[in-house]
């Protein structure tokens, strides 16, 4: 949402200035509901509910510092209001405080046993800490009263998967259509749901980000073998990457390619279908790389040619809710940059891309992901790469799926294809996993990486 300029309002009343902030935060004017919020809690700084009101409005900025301090101070004043631990809960998750927020999520509950919002949130905070097994069973126990609630079972969801419990981990996910965050499509066939697809034609589509397209597209081919005809929609930059992917007739870009198709599937419902466990995951989505991708890459590593060349990743896409939890700083890379015969090259693309211009980090670390055009180019370079280290991304995907050497860095609330196993995923043969042992801690993780990698180089010679 788009801050506007604070007005500059009177109000006749201490009340009247309350009911502004309120009425301005409602509507989305931040920037004027935050101005008459200042100005109403520097006459009445004992006000606990506009304390918290506050910590909201900073916690929908994504100030999450901001939101925490404002909380405490709601806190302090109206301790068992549920509103306020309610937000104070929700404020310190966002601010990587899992347990802190889990504290004050079971005093809620306590407060509010019925609320079906506690108990998906005790859920998905125990999943932060790593607690997948107290978390199943407390969400098991709260279906038991809410066995309608969506956020209940979404959450149930990623407590199985995390425990490597497939097939009713994505069972419970299909739930994610009843809950807030996505719809299903309108479409001219019906959803799959496990029929005979022998001489069927199948829509399979993507619902979630490039990384999880990348991930499951591994499955397409399992669907293709009951004797489906595959169409795929993928947006444009997986195009040429995906250009004779096994199990694919072609892609699906118009409203005339879903003529004939007698289904559609959501990606992430294949191995639901397809009765997928833990023991008998397919190999990662073979890639293509064109030849002119290739060409490309090598010209760009050319003058490294002696060097041991690792690609670097920071950031996913800022769209992303949770993007602030799983990326860090581009400058963390420099801690690197004195191992002797080493050159780091970007793989970001995006709209951080100024930063790490501006500040000179591109003159140590080579941007070679600008002037990506699509994962093609992406696959081409990693391809020729001693080494990728990389946040939890879509490039952590290509990696992967390429066989290549890939670290891939992880926030301590890390996605359920991160689990069972502390450093390694059999999604991925060639990825090594490397966690955060305390929440937002990463410059722990880069003075280890400094060791391995400077060990590394030195045995490359």
């Amino acid at each position: 949402m788009t801050e506007q300029k604070p007005q500059k309002l009177q109000f006749k009343t201490l009340s009247d200035l309350r009911d502004g902030a309120i009425t301005h935060h409602q509507k989305g004017d931040l920037a004027t509901a935050r101005d008459l919020y200042r100005t109403y809690l520097s006459r009445h700084p004992k006000d606990g509910p506009i304390w918290s009101n506050l910590g909201a409005l900073f916690r929908s900025q994504k100030n999450y510092t901001m939101a925490v301090v404002c909380q405490q101070k709601a806190l302090q004043l109206h301790p068992e209001s549920d509103s306020v631990v309610n937000n104070a809960a929700n404020a310190h998750f966002d601010a990587g405080e899992p347990d802190k927020a889990l504290g004050l999520r079971r005093k809620a509950l306590a407060m509010k046993p019925s609320n079906a919002e506690n108990w998906s949130s005790l859920g998905k905070y125990l999943r932060a800490l790593g607690r997948y097994a107290e978390a199943k069973a407390e969400l098991q126990k709260a279906i038991r009263v809410h066995p309608d609630d969506p956020e209940l079972h979404i959450q149930l969801s990623f407590a199985l998967l995390a425990l490597g419990e497939y097939p009713a981990g994505f069972a419970e996910f299909d739930w994610r259509w009843e809950g807030d965050e996505i719809s299903l499509p309108d479409l001219p066939m019906p959803k799959w749901t496990g029929q005979d697809l022998a001489g069927k034609t199948l829509l399979v589509t993507p619902e979630q980000g490039f990384g999880d397209t990348i991930l499951m597209a591994r499955f397409l081919k399992g669907v293709a073998d009951m004797g489906a005809d595959v169409r795929l929609s993928a947006k444009q930059p997986l195009h040429r990457v995906f250009k004779g992917l096994a199990g694919v007739t072609r892609f699906a870009q118009s409203t005339a390619d879903l003529e004939g198709c007698d289904y559609w599937a959501p990606m992430m419902d294949l191995p639901r279908y397809l009765g997928t466990t833990l023991d008998t995951l397919p190999a990662p989505t073979t890639l293509t790389i064109p030849k002119d991708s290739q060409e490309r890459a090598t010209a760009l590593l050319a003058p490294f040619k002696d060097n041991f060349k690792v690609g670097v990743l920071w950031s996913g896409s800022v769209t992303y809710r949770a993007n602030h939890k799983r990326s860090f700083s581009h400058q963390q890379f420099l801690q690197l940059a004195d191992i002797p015969n080493l050159q780091m090259f970007s793989l970001y693309k995006g709209s951080l891309t100024q930063a790490y211009h501006e500040d000179g980090t591109s003159c140590v670390i080579l941007d070679a992901a600008g002037s990506d055009r699509d994962f093609a180019d992406s696959a081409a370079l990693i391809q020729q790469l001693d080494l990728v280290i990389t946040m939890d991304s879509a490039i952590a995907h290509v990696a992967g799926s390429l066989g290549a050497k890939v670290w891939n860095l992880l926030h301590s609330e890390a996605y359920w294809l991160y689990e069972p196993f502390e450093d390694h995923t059999p999604w991925y043969p060639s990825m090594r996993l490397i966690r955060q042992k305390k929440s937002g801690d990463w410059d722990s993780v880069f003075a280890n990486l400094h060791t391995e990698l400077e060990e590394l180089v030195n045995r490359h010679g």
